[in-house]
C-alpha cells in the first residue's frame, strides 16, 4: 500500500504526460499527409518521449495493481486526462474554461477520496477457469471491435472507443491476477499473453475510433470501458474492498473522479 498508492499516481502522471507530448508531435504535421506523415510524427523527439512515458506508467500501473483493489488503481489511470489537460495549457498554448477547471478539481478530489479510503487488494490467485474466461472475454472483444469498425461513423467512434476502454480494462485484471512476475512463470499464464493482445487490441481500437475526428466522444467511452468493469470485477470477483466503513467514501470518490474524467473528455475535440 505504501508503494501502490504512489505508483498509481505516478502512473496518471506518466500516461497524462505522455499523451500532451504525442499531441505536441502530432501538431507539427498538417492533417492528411497519410502514412508517411505518420511516421514522421511517430519519430518525433517529443512523441518518443511520450511513449516512454506510457511504458514507464506502464510499469508503475503493475506495481500499483500489487497492492491495490482495481477500482482505485483504474480511477487514477483514468484521473490521466487531468493531467493532460493541465500539462496541455503551457505545453499546447491550451486555454481551459472554468468548468473544466472544475472538472479538474473532480478528478484529485476523486482520487484523494479513494486514496483515503481504499483497503487491500483482494487475493489474485484465481482458477483455470476465470483465466480461460477472460481468453473468451477478449477473443469477444477482438470480433466486436471488428464489427464496430464497421459501423456508421459516430457509431463507430463510441464503440471502438467503448472497445479500446475494455481492451485496456483486460490488460488490468490480466496483470492483477498475476501471482508471479517471474519469466519462467509469465511464459505457462494465459494472463500474461492476454496483456499483450488486449493490449494491441485496445490500442489498434482506440487509434481507429481517433480517425473519426470525434475525440470527445471517444475518450469518453473509452475511461468507462478501463474503469468501470474492471473495478466491479475487483469488487465482485476478486475481492477488492475498502477500509472499514469508509464504502460510501471510496464509491463517491470514484463517481466523482470517472465523471469529471468523462467531462474532461470534450477537451480534446477539435474546434
Amino acid at each position: 500500500m505504501i508503494i501502490s498508492l504512489p505508483a498509481a499516481l505516478g502512473a496518471a502522471v506518466l500516461f497524462g504526460v505522455a499523451s500532451a507530448l504525442q499531441a505536441y508531435a502530432a501538431r507539427t504535421e498538417p492533417p492528411g499527409s497519410g502514412l508517411r506523415g505518420l511516421l514522421r510524427v511517430v519519430l518525433r523527439l517529443p512523441y518518443l518521449l511520450g511513449l516512454g512515458c506510457d511504458l514507464a506508467g506502464f510499469a508503475a500501473e503493475i506495481v500499483a495493481l500489487r497492492g491495490l483493489p482495481l477500482f482505485a488503481v483504474q480511477a487514477a489511470v483514468a484521473g490521466s486526462l487531468a493531467v493532460t489537460a493541465v500539462v496541455a495549457v503551457p505545453l499546447l498554448s491550451a486555454r481551459l474554461s472554468s468548468n473544466e477547471w472544475i472538472a479538474v478539481a473532480g478528478v484529485c478530489v476523486g482520487l484523494a477520496s479513494i486514496g483515503v479510503s481504499a483497503g487491500a487488494e483482494g487475493t489474485p490467485t484465481v482458477g483455470g477457469a476465470f483465466r480461460w474466461g477472460l481468453v473468451v472475454a477478449t477473443g469477444l472483444l477482438i470480433v466486436a471491435a471488428l464489427a464496430a469498425s464497421r459501423l456508421p461513423s459516430r457509431a463507430r467512434c463510441t464503440a471502438l472507443g467503448l472497445a479500446g476502454g475494455l481492451g485496456f480494462g483486460i490488460v488490468a485484471i490480466a496483470a492483477r491476477i498475476l501471482p508471479d512476475l517471474a519469466p519462467a512463470h509469465l511464459v505457462r499464464d494465459p494472463a500474461a499473453y492476454l496483456v499483450i493482445v488486449a493490449g494491441v487490441t485496445a490500442f489498434a481500437s482506440f487509434t481507429t475510433a481517433l480517425q473519426t475526428g470525434a475525440v470527445a466522444a471517444a475518450t469518453a467511452a473509452l475511461v468507462l470501458g478501463e474503469s468501470v468493469v474492471p473495478s466491479a470485477v475487483g469488487v465482485l470477483l476478486l475481492g477488492d474492498t475498502t477500509r472499514a466503513g469508509y464504502w460510501p467514501v471510496a464509491a463517491g470518490g470514484f463517481a466523482l473522479a470517472v465523471v469529471s474524467a468523462v467531462l474532461l473528455a470534450r477537451f480534446g475535440e477539435p474546434a
